[in-house]
């Protein structure tokens, strides 16, 4: 893993515009940044990458098993009493996954560490998929690349064939997100862009359109019956909204499942450290309340969390109230402060590797059960926040 000066393409800023890539910067911020790169050996993409992130979905599937089996850890995580037999119909019932994006720490050298698991609501696909995918075609066609060079990039093709296995052909889908969010509409549309490809019928609703039938379904503002729905929109507030109460009988199959509730939920770090302790993928987590009872797992975890604590809400995105610290010093500290009242999980800290100044975190995209593509954010900060920048990368050839 290395950080390569590569250049800019003169013509970057016109294509993003081509394609509708608006938040190419944001706020007056680069968010795309091809300047520098990062490159990898192939050995390092799969053996680094993508094998452990196939294995952590699979051991992320068996703590949902035992979370849904379980009132205890189901209020552990915080899931409304009213809206669990939801979630356990729905992992019961087999409902598909379509996608996720394990957040890791990866310095080329050791095993890379999961951080999160974006299981339910990832955003960042339209650049993962299309626009990195695009970045590199162009650098190979400038010679800047060697025409063999490649990218662990196969997460449009793979949704496409996800879509095929889940619907029969002509069924219609309708996809749904903040329509003023250029990007959760980028990654919606995405999503549309491969299901249409699968022969699917694909439809989008903004959120705030989505209505209630005579019988109880939910429909778009035409008032066509959805009978599945890609939402972007995450369960965690879905199960608390008033329209919770029509979910179980809205005879409506929703992508992400129910299921992923728990599988989005950083309490699900505390319940797969508990289940494979040791594992070289994961760090030390414990609930805050169990952390502080201490036990002998919290002792074995000890040398870990004398190098570092992390603190992170069940449900905060884009690092808000995550706060990193080493006995009484603060390492790190979110501004943002919107979920510091929610219940906590403590991670031990894993120190990030840093190219120029900046900490890169890989984004290993799972469609199914499968690891199928990657991408990069990178900031100064150890936090990664909604600035942070997308770095392209290459596998050498």
């Amino acid at each position: 893993m290395e950080l390569i000066a590569l250049g800019a393409r003169p013509d970057w800023e016109d294509k993003a515009r081509e394609a509708g890539f608006t938040f190419a910067e944001m706020h007056g911020e680069p968010y795309w940044a091809e300047d520098t790169v990062y490159a990898f050996s192939l050995t390092e993409v799969e053996t680094g990458i993508e094998d452990p992130s196939t294995e952590l979905h699979a051991m992320c599937r068996e703590a949902v098993a035992r979370i849904v089996a379980s009132q205890e850890l189901m209020e552990k995580l915080a899931i409304p009493a009213a809206h669990r037999d939801i979630v356990a119909a729905s992992w019961a019932g087999g409902d598909p996954e379509l996608y996720g994006r394990f957040d890791l720490i990866y310095d080329g050298a050791g095993p890379a560490k999961m951080i999160e698991y974006n299981a339910d609501t990832p955003t960042s696909l339209y650049e993962s998929a299309a626009f990195q995918w695009q970045w590199l075609e162009d650098q190979i066609a400038a010679g800047k690349l060697a025409a063999n060079s490649d990218q662990f990039n196969g997460i449009h093709e793979a949704l496409v064939t996800r879509f095929a296995d889940i619907f029969a052909p002509d069924t219609d889908v309708h996809f749904t997100s903040f329509a003023a969010s250029p990007e959760d509409y980028a990654t919606t549309e995405s999503m549309a862009w491969a299901a249409r490809e699968a022969g699917l019928g694909a439809h989008y609703v903004p959120i705030d359109k989505i209505g209630i039938t005579d019988r109880g379904q939910f429909c778009d503002a035409e008032g066509l019956v959805i009978g599945a729905l890609f939402k972007l929109y995450p369960w965690e507030d879905m199960l608390r909204d008033d329209f919770a109460q029509h979910i179980a009988d809205a005879q409506c199959r929703f992508l992400e499942p129910a299921w992923k509730a728990v599988v989005s939920n950083k309490g699900m770090l505390a319940v797969l450290w508990e289940m494979f302790e040791g594992h070289p993928n994961l760090l030390p987590s414990f609930f805050a309340e169990d952390f502080t009872k201490g036990g002998a797992a919290v002792n074995r975890a000890a040398a870990a969390f004398d190098r570092g604590m992390v603190r992170k809400p069940l449900f905060s995105r884009e690092g808000s109230s995550i706060s990193i610290t080493r006995g009484d010093q603060i390492i790190a500290a979110a501004q943002d402060q919107a979920y510091v009242d929610h219940p906590i999980i403590v991670q031990a800290y894993h120190e990030m590797p840093a190219f120029d100044g900046f900490h890169p975190v890989i984004g290993a995209w799972i469609v199914g059960q499968t690891c199928v593509g990657m991408s990069i954010r990178e900031d100064r900060a150890r936090i990664t926040q909604d600035l942070s920048r997308f770095k392209p990368h290459f596998i050498r050839s």
